[in-house]
C-alpha cells in the first residue's frame, strides 16, 4: 500500500478552520454558529463581501472558505479566481442558490473545489467541509448531474486538426496502409524526393520524428 504521509492534503487537521463569504447576515451568522458549535470545526472569519474577505482572510488563513456567488460588488466567481491565486492552498467551496450551467462552469474553471446549493443540510455541509479539506470535490446532486451533462456536451472533437493539406492526408493514409516511400511516389504522381519533402512537413506538423511515430499518431488521433 503506497505511503501517503508526504501528502498533507490527504490528512485531516485536528480542527477544520473555515471562513464564510456571504452577504446575507442571517445566513452568515447561522453558518458561523453551526461551525463553531460543532466539535472539530472553527470559524476563522465571516465576511459580507469579497472585498472584505480579500483584505482580512489572510489574518488567520482557514483551510476552506464557503463562498457565495451573488455578492454585492465583486462577484464570488471573480473572488474565487483572486483567492486561488493569492492562497493556493485554500480550498474554495461554493455555497449558492444558483445551479445554472454558466455559473457552475465558471466557478469550477475559476478554481472552486466544490459546489453546494444552499438547501444543503447542516450535517451534509459539515461533511463537505471535511471532504474538501481532505482533497475531495463535493457537489450537490443536482450540480453533479449538470457537470456530467456539461462534459458530455463539450467533449473534444473526434480527432485533432494539425492543418494537414489534402495531399499530406493522402500521403499519410498510404503510409498507414503499409506503403513505403518508393511505392507511394507513383501513386501520388511525384518523385521519391518529393515524398521525402512532404514527409518532413508532416513530421513538423505532427511533432514527430519518424514514419512509425507519424503512423501511430495518425491512427490514435483519427487523422485518416
Amino acid at each position: 500500500m503506497p505511503d501517503t504521509s508526504e501528502h498533507p492534503a490527504a490528512a485531516l487537521p485536528t480542527v477544520i478552520k473555515a471562513a464564510i463569504i456571504e452577504d446575507r447576515r442571517d445566513l452568515r451568522e447561522g453558518l458561523a454558529i453551526l461551525i463553531n458549535g460543532t466539535p472539530g470545526y472553527r470559524c476563522t472569519g465571516s465576511f459580507r463581501s469579497m472585498e472584505e474577505a480579500l483584505l482580512k482572510i489572510g489574518g488567520e488563513l482557514p483551510h476552506v472558505a464557503l463562498v457565495d456567488i451573488g455578492l454585492p460588488g465583486m462577484s464570488g466567481i471573480e473572488g474565487i479566481r483572486l483567492l486561488r491565486a493569492r492562497f493556493p492552498g485554500l480550498a474554495l467551496l461554493v455555497l449558492s442558490v444558483y445551479d445554472d450551467d454558466d455559473r457552475v462552469f465558471e466557478a469550477l474553471c475559476a478554481g472552486a473545489s466544490g459546489y453546494l446549493l444552499k438547501h444543503t443540510t447542516p450535517a451534509r455541509l459539515l461533511e463537505c467541509l471535511k471532504e474538501v479539506v481532505s482533497g475531495g470535490a463535493p457537489m450537490s446532486p443536482e450540480v453533479a448531474c449538470r457537470v456530467l451533462a456539461l462534459f458530455r456536451e463539450i467533449r473534444p472533437p473526434e480527432h485533432a486538426d494539425y492543418h494537414l493539406t489534402a495531399h499530406e492526408k493522402r500521403l499519410l493514409k498510404l503510409l498507414v496502409e503499409g506503403g513505403n516511400f518508393k511505392a507511394i511516389a507513383p501513386q501520388l504522381g511525384v518523385t521519391v524526393h518529393a515524398v521525402h519533402f512532404h514527409m518532413r512537413r508532416i513530421y513538423e506538423k505532427l511533432q514527430v520524428h519518424s514514419k512509425s511515430e507519424a503512423v501511430a499518431k495518425a491512427l490514435r488521433d483519427r487523422l485518416v
